[in-house]
């Protein structure tokens, strides 16, 4: 069972094992939402399905969310219905990809974790890597999968609420990590938010700094000496991951367990949910 990351060529001889494999393709554009599906059916790996971000990884519907901010998590009954009608069994082993830096992918990977499902791994290197090692594509749409029997269980990360994160903003219990590029986390700049700046004392990791120079998760050792040199003499357990709205963020959860310092919980709501709740302070530096 691969649980953090895989690697193309275990990917590969996975195809041929006959373990029940489902491969999820989660390119996506935030400032082009349509053209995530597009380049999916343009080119994907063969026999890998779609997911979403706006349609299937969020939803917008007041109702059936459980938070704030720009894409708000579905309700994990209503996630659980979708994994069951894209074929993800009880034993399923799930692979997700991206072509953005392991960033949509992510959010995939972190909420089946979620809804207690262990067997989903990020592809390493996302598909450009996959191409680069002649992996089989495909173009169009795939066949839909017969329906699996997903059912919920236990989650298996922590998911923090503004409430929480406000209220121990003081008290040293927990420390917070921004994935957000550097001039946002500063507040110089700000495209997609109403606020400018970032939630007190929160420290700054953009998400793709986890990346080496070829686009591959950097070594354990290496995320191990950048986070532990960043949260300084906090304890690994005191993190709380967050971003924009709560997607590039897990890359930074996803590194810290490849790196052996746990499963560190998620502000889902971030940025986008903090700065348009009133009443809640906001910093700039």
């Amino acid at each position: 069972m691969f649980t953090t990351l895989i690697s193309v060529t275990q990917l590969q001889s996975m195809q041929t094992s006959g373990v029940p494999l489902l491969v999820l393709d989660c390119t996506f554009d935030l400032m082009n939402p349509a053209a995530g599906y597009a380049q999916y059916v343009e080119q994907h790996i063969a026999g890998a399905q779609h997911a979403d971000l706006d349609k299937h990884l969020a939803t917008h519907d007041p109702a059936l969310r459980v938070n704030g901010g720009r894409h708000p998590l579905p309700q994990r009954e209503v996630f659980a219905a979708w994994l069951q009608s894209v074929g993800v069994n009880q034993d399923t082993q799930v692979v997700v990809y991206d072509r953005n830096g392991m960033n949509y992918c992510g959010r995939l990977w972190w909420m089946l974790k979620w809804c207690g499902h262990d067997a989903v791994a990020v592809l390493d290197g996302g598909l450009k890597a996959w191409m680069n090692a002649s992996g089989a594509l495909a173009s169009g749409a795939e066949a839909a999968h017969a329906p699996g029997n997903f059912a919920l269980r236990e989650p298996l990360v922590k998911l923090v609420t503004t409430a929480a994160v406000s209220g121990h903003l003081n008290d040293g219990t927990q420390t917070l990590i921004d994935a957000r590029g550097a001039p946002r986390y500063r507040g110089e700049v700000e495209p997609l938010d109403p606020v400018a700046g970032h939630i007190p004392g929160a420290l700054n990791r953009p998400f793709n700094t986890n990346l080496n120079a070829d686009g591959f998760f950097k070594s354990a050792d290496e995320l191990r000496t950048e986070f532990t040199a960043l949260i300084g003499s906090a304890k690994p357990e005191t993190v709380v991951h967050h971003c924009g709205s709560g997607v590039s963020a897990v890359p930074n959860v996803l590194a810290m367990e490849v790196a052996g310092l746990g499963r560190t919980a998620l502000y889902a709501g971030s940025w986008s949910e903090w700065c348009n709740t009133p009443g809640l302070p906001c910093e700039k530096s």
